[in-house]
């Protein structure tokens, strides 16, 4: 038989469950189907380290060098224009014609070439 291994997520969940002792253990390990036992030594150590999270300081801002700013400020631009070219409304995109004169601008000069 293997043994069942539970996320800290889920004994977190759990043992926050039986410290606010609104069902008893026994109906916990009914309703999550484990031992009563686990319940008991997963709220002792919920209680046990839970000052633990309030003197820990909050952990530092990842550092960003000045270079990867410029590429991420680059990116938002590119992205501020797109967007705006998105918004503008169908039939107000402006056509680009061909010079007179250059390769291919009449219809007329690809049929006959054929």
């Amino acid at each position: 038989m293997t043994r069942k291994r539970y996320s800290a997520e889920f004994k977190a969940k759990v043992a926050l469950e039986s410290i606010r002792e609104e069902l008893t253990t026994a109906e916990l390990a009914k309703k999550y189907d484990i031992h009563p036992t686990m319940i008991s030594g997963w709220k002792h150590t919920a209680i046990e380290n839970m000052a633990a999270a309030f003197d820990s300081p909050a952990p530092a801002a990842p550092q960003i060098s000045g270079k990867e700013v410029e590429k991420l400020h680059a990116k938002i631009g590119q992205l501020v224009i797109e967007r705006d070219f998105f918004r503008q409304p169908p039939g107000s995109f402006p056509v680009l014609e061909a010079k007179s004169g250059e390769a291919g601008s009449s219809g007329s000069e690809r049929t006959s070439a054929m």
